[in-house]
């Protein structure tokens, strides 16, 4: 395994074990959902020029593509969620309430 990869791997599994574990607010969860989509454009990113092929090339401006809907929601969320609860405390956020 290269530096590389490993490098992609270790962003990728800090950023699900920062998800996982650092619950406290919800701009942290999605700043962790934003650096495992990172991670995974740059290493679909790099993947068509090891392997050299051409038919993937596509694969991860469409990635970016559901990233930036992603972000835009997760931001949208987190407007609403603070003008109505005051905070983004993911405690104070209770699903069976809505």
């Amino acid at each position: 395994m290269s530096l590389s990869h490993l490098s992609f791997y270790a962003a990728f599994t800090l950023s699900g074990l920062g998800l996982a574990f650092h619950r406290t607010h919800l701009i942290s969860a999605l700043l962790c959902l934003e650096s495992m989509m990172l991670s995974m454009y740059i290493a679909l990113s790099i993947w068509p020029i090891e392997n050299q092929a051409t038919s993937h090339t596509l694969m991860p401006m469409l990635m970016l593509t559901f990233s930036a809907c992603e972000a835009g929601t997760g931001l949208a969320m987190l407007v609403a969620s603070t003008r109505t609860h005051g905070s983004d405390h993911l405690h104070n956020l209770n699903l069976l309430q809505c």
